[in-house]
């Protein structure tokens, strides 16, 4: 039974078809440790690498919106009665394997490689539907697990996207086939997130080695979205992964696969046009220690703490060391309260496109300004190493984050001065690994 000083999260997978609840439990006094266990393993749809959490529908239940691995692709529903009791809706497909999916409460946003959708949601349960609200039935294959899952409500073939995103251009759109491209998501579009206010979606993508901006329409238009900038990014090699927007809206915090640097992009909006929308580099920073190579890794997440509402004092940002035996990085930096990096130089030239583009030290791509401290995990974090910020008790901040190379799922506390790990578990130990090693993927707090 969960306790006033214990937080549930859930963490899905990269490979096997289970959603796990977790409970960790907080110091109870100076002398007692922090602790982490499994509450129980939910069968689910398919492996899911990513999972998004929304607010409660108008029932009063929280949905959950995940990518699927499936064969077809495809991404799934889920209602989240408690943390032992979660249900499945439905599933949608989606004409690639999705990296990322987020949801407004009526519109769910997810991209993958070449092409991205966006679906309607249903407003009591908050299921996928079509235009006329047709949720989807009958059996899908999985290709980890067969179709034993939640319920017979996960076929998508009935499920139509509201509109279809493609981000083919001049450079097509390359898959070299192999594990770790994720069928073209490290050569394509990756992540979707969408503004505080709900007018604007960001797509970072690694391929195109840019950022998709959209406005996104109210009224007739509620949910439908037009293109207001590629953003093409600040170096040739940046790879962007992932793009996730300070509460306040004014900035963006831009996490770069390939150069390990989070850039800072603030958000300007042309008073006078409806829609018009750029984004302006005001900022870089380094997130691995300054001397190591970058090919030697592939950053992973970024975030902003919770602790301050719409001021957070704090980015988070990992990265995973590309190879196993080269463990990976947690670095936090000091925010102002509009969202810069606190102490970080401000970039004082921009650049009209990728030819004028140069990796010469006026980008200060090597800038540490603002570091507050710099974490070493315990293993290179496999495909994983996502961090995200859950609950401060007394002043410490407690943040998940996962582990794909043996399982783990950790709970790192930081106290504005140290970043330690809490507590961890294993997700293969004392449950059901028959359909694969559960290598941890992401998680999000209840």
């Amino acid at each position: 039974m969960a306790s006033s000083n214990s937080h549930d999260l859930l963490v899905g997978t990269f490979a096997t078809p289970y959603l796990f609840a977790l409970r960790f439990t907080t110091p109870s006094s100076g002398d007692a440790k922090a602790s982490l266990e499994i509450v129980k393993q939910h069968n689910a749809v398919g492996s899911h690498s990513w999972l998004h959490l929304n607010k409660p529908n108008k029932s009063g239940v929280r949905n959950l919106y995940t990518t699927a691995w499936l064969e077809p692709p495809a991404v799934a529903a889920y209602a989240v009665h408690d943390s032992s009791n979660i249900e499945l809706l439905n599933t949608a497909p989606t004409n690639s394997r999705s990296g990322y999916i987020c949801a407004s409460m009526t519109h769910a946003y997810s991209a993958g490689g070449a092409t991205g959708e966006v679906f309607a949601l249903d407003q009591e349960t908050g299921a996928f539907t079509t235009g006329e609200g047709h949720e989807a039935n009958g059996p899908i294959e999985s290709t980890t697990g067969g179709k034993d899952f939640l319920s017979d409500k996960n076929t998508p073939t009935t499920i139509s996207p509201v509109q279809k995103l493609t981000f083919i251009d001049t450079s097509g759109q390359r898959d070299d086939g192999s594990t770790m491209d994720f069928g073209g998501l490290r050569h394509g579009a990756h992540s979707t997130d969408l503004s505080p206010d709900g007018s604007l979606l960001y797509i970072a993508d690694i391929g195109r080695n840019c950022i998709w901006m959209y406005s996104i329409g109210t009224g007739a238009g509620q949910g439908h979205m037009q293109l207001a900038e590629k953003k093409i990014s600040v170096r040739k090699h940046d790879g962007p992964r992932h793009v996730w927007p300070h509460p306040g809206g004014k900035y963006v915090y831009c996490l770069q696969e390939h150069s390990s640097v989070v850039d800072v992009f603030e958000v300007v909006k042309d008073g006078n046009s409806d829609g018009n929308v750029k984004l302006v580099h005001k900022q870089g920073v380094r997130i691995i220690p300054k001397g190591l190579p970058v090919n030697e890794f592939w950053a992973d997440e970024v975030r902003t703490s919770l602790s301050n509402g719409d001021q957070p004092r704090y980015l988070y940002a990992s990265t995973r060391g590309l190879k196993e035996g080269r463990k990976g990085y947690v670095a936090v930096y000091a925010l102002t309260p509009e969202g810069l990096v606190e102490g970080a130089e401000l970039v004082t030239r921009q650049t009209a496109g990728r030819d004028e583009h140069d990796d010469d030290a006026a980008w200060r791509d090597d800038d540490q300004s603002g570091l507050q401290y710099m974490y070493e995990t315990v293993t290179s974090g496999g495909w994983a190493n996502a961090v995200e910020p859950g609950v401060t008790v007394h002043g410490v901040e407690y943040i998940a984050m996962t582990d794909s190379e043996e399982g783990f799922v950790f709970v790192l506390s930081w106290d504005g001065k140290e970043i330690r790990e809490a507590a961890r578990v294993n997700l293969n130990e004392g449950t059901d690994t028959s359909k694969g090693k559960n290598g941890a993927a992401t998680a999000v707090w209840l």
